[in-house]
Order: structure tokens, then sequence, then C-alpha cells
């Protein structure tokens, strides 16, 4: 009789605390559901939503994570996944050939030169001994703008063009001084046109490098514009910096070339991901394509970064840009936690973690989500009537979850939106 009652209270120790979990496990479901199920507000939209618990690999909870969504910037988790598996660590600015005081120079796509967000590379010191300097365009295979970009965007800031040697970040800064706009790139000055139209600030005419005000109506302060970019303007932009001449020549860069090697590729990570910069973005994706193929190619990397590193994601992704600017992106919630789980396992989450915005503290993320310790860390996306956000999640067990929450085609403010997220977002700290 002893022996037995000894095995039932055995027994009842060893089930009692399963059946208390799994309770636990159903409640949280369950509030999950009512904050993201059938007529909750998350019900007006469509809405995709996957947690997952990183260390023990188990997901939490699932709405339409099967479904693809438009990501926006957080594309840019991609664009970064890319650079970490093909570009390790360092940045090549250029790759050149020379012969005694002549050089020729073939761009990789390093946004860097004279782009005020990130470390400069020595430039002007480096081509200080040579008399002739020549740079060749032939292994540009790309276009200016990204498949699906909206044509409107040209003349914002958000927007700057694509191009194999990038000097100021593709960008013009006009300073209202005395009601009259001065560029920050000398080169413009002679570019400037009144215009009678009604703009209070500086516009750029979509054709060309003119740029419009209007001098009764002129009171901005700043206007930041993206100006075309053609070989020839490269070659003055590069004039302009130096102090020399350079060329424009013919020819692909032979198998031989030395390079002149940047920075390393952490502050580029950290303007793209924290600040979520679209050109830099780009560019990064466009020196993935060099160092893969020797040419700047943002389609034929997508396609080979898929075919080669995505084999085993969930679902393949419609992946069109670096940056997520292109309403053709298309990707699922549970594709973009398996690439969180990936990058978990590529560097220390502790590295990681530095990389992306942190709610209440930086980047995008500075304003939304705070708390006494940061609790979301995560790269935001957002174009008019799109809003996601993919990243981790920490709760107050100390537990890490990678999460994707994707909202797509609602009429609401974005605001509204972030603050419906946050209510799930807080029970999922509180809770887990």
């Amino acid at each position: 009789m002893k022996k037995n009652l000894l095995l039932i209270g055995l027994l009842f120790s060893i089930v009692s605390p399963l059946i208390a979990q799994e309770t636990a496990i159903r409640s949280r479901f369950e509030k999950l559901d009512e904050l993201l199920g059938e007529n909750s507000f998350f019900d007006n939209h469509m809405t995709g939503f996957m947690l997952y618990d990183l260390d023990s690999q188990w997901v939490h909870y699932e709405k339409n994570s099967h479904m693809n969504f438009i990501p926006a910037s957080t594309t840019k988790l991609l664009t970064f996944y890319a650079s970490l598996l093909v570009l390790k660590d360092s940045t090549i600015t250029f790759r050149y050939v020379n012969s005694n005081n002549e050089i020729t120079i073939w761009g990789t796509g390093d946004p860097s030169w004279k782009y005020r967000p990130l470390p400069q590379p020595k430039l002007k010191e480096f081509f200080k001994d040579f008399q002739k300097i020549n740079i060749s365009f032939d292994n540009w295979k790309d276009t200016p703008f990204g498949y699906g970009w909206q044509w409107d965007d040209y003349y914002y800031a958000y927007s700057p063009e694509r191009s194999a040697f990038p000097v100021h970040g593709n960008i013009v800064t006009f300073t209202n001084r005395n009601r009259t706009p001065v560029p920050d790139i000398p080169l413009f000055s002679a570019m400037l046109v009144r215009t009678d139209k009604e703009i209070r600030g500086v516009q750029r005419d979509f054709n060309s490098n003119n740029f419009l005000y209007n001098p009764s109506l002129y009171v901005n302060q700043f206007s930041t514009l993206p100006f075309i970019t053609t070989p020839e303007v490269t070659l003055k932009l590069m004039e302009e910096t130096i102090g020399k001449p350079v060329n424009l020549v013919k020819g692909k860069a032979p198998a031989n070339a030395k390079v002149f090697k940047g920075g390393g590729l952490t502050p580029l990570w950290k303007e793209v991901l924290i600040e979520s910069d679209n050109f830099v973005a780009e560019q990064l994706l466009l020196m993935v394509s060099e160092s893969l193929f020797g040419e700047l190619n943002t389609e034929r990397t997508i396609d080979y970064i898929k075919k080669n590193y995505m084999d085993d994601f969930p679902d393949k992704p419609k992946w069109v840009d670096g940056s997520g600017l292109s309403r053709h992106n298309l990707i699922t919630p549970r594709t973009m936690v398996t690439l969180m789980s990936k990058l978990d396992e590529m560097m220390p989450r502790s590295e990681l973690i530095r990389l992306l915005p942190q709610g209440g503290i930086s980047g995008t993320l500075k304003n939304n989500y705070a708390a006494r310790r940061p609790y979301v860390i995560a790269k935001t996306g957002t174009i008019s009537n799109n809003h996601a956000l993919v990243g981790y999640i920490k709760g107050d067990s100390g537990r890490f979850y990678a999460f994707a929450f994707m909202n797509n085609n609602y009429l609401n403010r974005s605001s509204e939106i972030r603050r419906e997220m946050e209510k799930v977002l807080q029970f999922i700290k509180t809770n887990y």
C-alpha cells in the first residue's frame, strides 16, 4: 500500500508541472490569438506573424506565416545576409592596374567616398602620385533605378541612383544663404535654374541635373536631392575632389588587378540596418555582385544567393532589390524567421543585436517600443499602407525569440499599426 502511494505521489510530482506548463502554453496561445486572430485589430487587413524560440527551436504562434507580404525595408536583412556570406568583414573600394605614373580603376560599388555617414577612404592621398588617372565602367551591368521603384521618387533623398563608383552618396544638399540655394558640391552651382513653379525648396528636373527654385518662395533651410549619375558626371566629381583630370576608358579589369581596400563592413551594416539607408543597401548588394562575378548586377546576385544559400528556406522569396524600395519584393513571415535564425548561427547574438535598432534607443526604433531594458531588437520596414518588423524579442524570462510581424494593405495610419503591434509585443515580453 505504501509503495503504491509513493508511486502515485512520484507520478503526480512529475505530471503536475507538465500539466501546469501545458496550461500556461495554452493560455498564452489563446491570448495571442485574441490579440492577433479573428475579430482583432489585425483582422481588418493582411497580417502575418510568427514567434519562434531560438534556443528550443519551437514555434509558439503563427498567423498567415506561409503567405507572402511586401517586406519594405526588412528586405535589407536579405542584403545583410548576402554580404555576410560573400564579403566577410572588409570592403574593396576599387580594383586597379598601374604603370609608372598612370592608373586605371574599376569601381566596385563602394558607397563610402565623400558620403558623410561613412568612414572615408583616403583616395586623394592615394591618387596624388599618379599623373594620369583613368576609370572604366565596363563592369556596370545594372540600371540606376531598381526594378519596380516608383518613378516619382526620383528627387527624394531616400531614393538615390545606384552606380559603380559613387561620389557624395549620389546626393547633393542645398543650403539657404540669403534666400539663394547653395550646393555642397560646387559642380552643381552652375545647374541652378530659377522657376515660377510654386515650390518652397529645391526640386530637380526629371531628365537632367537642373535644380529648380523659386526666388520669391524659397524658404527651405536644407534640401537634399539625388543627382543623375552618368560616367561624365562621375568624372567631373572625381576631378573636383582630387584636383586632377580623369579620363574615361574602355576595357574590363584583368584577373591580376590590384585592390584598394576600404575599411570594415560594420559601419555599412549599421547604416543599412539601424538607419535603414537605402543607398548603402543597394550599393552593398552591388559590392557582393562585384566580388562574386567581377561585374555589378543586382539580379544575377540575388539569383545566386537564392540558389546557393536559401535552398533550405521554407519559401523562396521574390527578391528584386537591396533596399526594399520596390513593391515587387514578396516574402513570407516564416522565411524571415528562418533568416533571423540563420543570422543567429552565423555571428554572435550580442554582435548582431548591436547591428539592429533597439526599441526606445536607436535608429528607426528610437521612438517606439521603449522599455526600461530594450526588448525589441528588430529591423523596420515601411512604405505606404505596408509596415513590417522583423528581428528579436527578449522575454522577461531572459529567452530570445525570433519574430516576423508583417502588415499589408491597411488604411490606418502607420502609428496606429505600431501602437497595436506594441500591445502584442509587450504581452510576449511579459509572458515569455
